[in-house]
């Protein structure tokens, strides 16, 4: 099932060459913020604890045999914003699962793009930007509950682990390369990270306030 959460994270505008990227802030990651965030329980829930550092605010996510995210409704324009950055770091990961099946599909963290497609939820397209434990860059399959749903590895703790991490995607190109239509707008953005299915422990972090170049 497509859970509809949404992230912390930077949506970049695309403008000429001479123009500055448009920065839009999703989450602010703060106490009053939090209070307002839509909570969706897979199972259990994972525990969210708010901190800081140089970069500004961020948030802790801890889960062992449980599963949660944390998210917004948000509209988001791909044509003049189709860039999102994440600056992300796995602690502790899941050495060993199998994430493209049942059994094994938690991730120590992901973030979702998700687009209305239906009146329900159930008939939304998803991209699920994932912190894989096991797998390699750029690796893509369709989740194992939905084929609406398609986990996209940006980062793998093989490479960096206990590390901080910014990536950047394309999210109109993917919808298009992954899901083969044109999105124009963006209907929510969200935070994950849960082991409700291999019962193992994850901890991981997620940044706010991203700063990006400008788009050229």
């Amino acid at each position: 099932m497509i859970k509809f959460f949404f992230i912390t994270i930077l949506a970049t505008s695309l403008f000429t060459q001479s123009t500055l990227a448009e920065k839009i802030n999703i989450f602010e990651f703060t106490q009053d913020e939090l209070k307002t965030l839509e909570v969706k329980k897979v199972k259990g829930e994972t525990k969210w604890i708010l901190g800081s550092n140089e970069k500004g605010n961020y948030i802790k996510a801890e889960a062992e045999g449980k599963g949660s995210g944390l998210g917004k409704e948000i509209e988001i324009d791909l044509t003049k914003t189709p860039f999102i950055n994440i600056t992300w770091k796995v602690e502790k990961d899941l050495s060993g699962i199998i994430e493209n099946s049942k059994k094994g599909h938690d991730y120590a963290a992901r973030v979702f793009v998700i687009k209305k497609t239906g009146s329900t939820a159930l008939s939304n397209r998803a991209i699920n930007y994932v912190f894989s434990s096991n797998n390699n860059i750029d690796d893509n399959w369709p989740s194992p509950y939905t084929k609406k749903s398609i986990d996209y590895v940006l980062s793998t703790t093989k490479e960096k682990l206990n590390t901080w991490v910014t990536v950047k995607r394309n999210v109109k190109d993917d919808f298009m390369t992954l899901h083969n239509i044109d999105v124009k707008k963006l209907n929510g953005v969200a935070i994950m990270t849960d082991t409700d299915n291999s019962k193992l422990k994850a901890i991981s972090y997620y940044q706010n306030k991203i700063s990006l170049p400008p788009a050229l």
